[in-house]
């Protein structure tokens, strides 16, 4: 007879978080894109300028369309088209909500290698989102 596997009790508190967020950020997404093409909030670039920009690599469109490297987007919050940003960076984010959920759990059952693994993780994410690692010099 095979043994039933279940989930433990990490694994159950790190699903139930990513589906949370996973829908969060996809109502966000929503939310925002609806706001972006109802002309709510006014894009920073408007939409039949597009196909100027569209064979451009990342770095000539960032000087190109004056856009702010990495995090300089939050500046532009207000326009639609930055707006969108906020559910993707929300996405992006979740998974470091979902290890810090599991963190204590770990300790708690004394599986310090998989705690201190998490933490690590956390601290990885977290500088990777931070920015301060950039390459190409910008």
């Amino acid at each position: 007879m095979a043994k039933e596997l279940k989930a433990t009790e990490e694994q159950i508190r790190y699903a139930k978080i990513l589906d949370l967020g996973m829908k969060v950020g996809l109502f966000v997404l929503i939310v925002t894109f609806i706001i972006y093409l109802t002309g709510i909030a006014a894009p920073y670039i408007p939409v039949n300028d597009l196909p100027k920009y569209w064979g451009m690599s990342v770095h000539k469109y960032l000087e190109a369309a004056h856009i702010p490297y990495g995090w300089g987007w939050l500046g532009m919050i207000g326009k639609g088209d930055f707006l969108n940003f906020i559910g993707i960076a929300f996405l992006a984010g979740v998974t470091i909500f979902c290890y810090l959920a599991v963190i204590p759990i770990f300790f708690r059952k004394k599986d310090t290698v998989y705690g201190i693994i998490a933490i690590i993780e956390v601290l990885v994410l977290v500088l990777a989102a931070s920015g301060i690692l950039k390459s190409g010099g910008h």
